[in-house]
């Protein structure tokens, strides 16, 4: 009798209708389609990167790993490194720490809080280059509203973004205000998820608010702030547009970061199989610091899981 089932449960591959089994690779081939999409232009540039390629000379030859080379013993590329270095881990330490106060702050829904909330996601409806006009504006010595502030507290003339030592700070001013709305919202939508129970416990037993945050709220956030964490770095890394649209990497080289490295040279000195070295060791930073972060996730999800 069971013979009977297990033979009768049997399928022949060739009796299915031509339409369903083509269904799987229907299923795949936009995920197929992406992933070309994505290595072609990827390999172009690996391949690119050990060759002469020039938009001045539509011919160009191998020159195996001589860009490469250059780039390394290039002080122009440790310098770049150390600005994107420097730039990634303060935009994002900066933004990570703001953007959870606020949200901690703003997480009891009240008439304030909601107008609030509206106020602080206003920068993201903003595009970079714009937000580095606004700042501009307000760090003006002339007509700027942050000037006379400093002026109140005696402080003339701040040089902002035209001096090496605070042309960096004002860059992630900007980039602060433009990105932190981004984690507040993600770490707001983890408070506004949170299970209520654990809380009201603590309530009863009459844990105070430091005790509260440190063993119920910010262990069950992290899998939120790990994702805003996520991708702040991977954006901060990457930055282009604040830095381009702020002093073009200056004054002299002082904001130059790999993107903006590269840039100059393959498009302002058309030396693009020169610049591609630039984008690829960039890509490898960017990877290994999203590769790092998924897989502490991942040990942390694990954890909490008991496993």
């Amino acid at each position: 009798m069971f013979g009977n089932k297990k033979k009768n449960a049997e399928v022949d591959y060739n009796e299915i209708p031509a339409h369903i089994r083509r269904r799987p690779y229907y299923i795949i081939a936009p995920g197929l389609i992406i992933l070309i999409g994505i290595m072609i232009p990827f390999i172009t540039a690996i391949v690119l990167s050990f060759t002469s390629y020039s938009f001045r000379m539509p011919k160009f030859k191998f020159v195996g790993l001589k860009n490469w080379i250059k780039m390394f013993t290039s002080d122009d590329f440790w310098h770049a490194l150390v600005v994107t270095l420097k730039y990634g881990l303060g935009a994002t330490a900066v933004e990570m720490l703001l953007g959870t106060g606020v949200a901690l702050l703003l997480k009891k829904d009240t008439r304030y809080s909601r107008i609030l909330k509206v106020l602080f996601t206003f920068p993201l409806m903003v595009a970079p280059a714009i937000a580095v006009l606004i700042w501009q504006l307000m760090t003006s010595n002339t007509v700027g509203v942050l000037e006379k502030v400093l002026n109140i507290f005696g402080v003339y003339n701040f040089p902002w973004a035209a001096s090496h030592q605070t042309a960096l700070f004002t860059a992630l001013v900007i980039d602060a205000w433009v990105n932190t709305p981004f984690v507040l919202l993600l770490v707001l939508a983890g408070i506004q998820s949170l299970p209520k129970s654990p809380f009201e416990a603590a309530a009863v037993d009459g844990a105070s608010g430091w005790f509260t945050f440190k063993t119920l709220t910010f262990p069950m956030l992290k899998p939120f702030m790990y994702i805003a964490l996520l991708f702040r770095l991977m954006a901060a890394l990457q930055e282009f547009g604040i830095i381009y649209a702020l002093s073009k990497g200056g004054p002299g080289d002082t904001l130059m970061n790999i993107s903006l490295t590269a840039y100059i040279t393959g498009f302002t000195y058309q030396k693009l199989a020169t610049a591609l070295p630039y984008l690829l060791v960039l890509w490898f930073i960017v990877n290994k610091s999203a590769k790092f972060l998924v897989k502490r996730q991942r040990q942390l999800a694990k954890q909490a899981a008991g496993q």
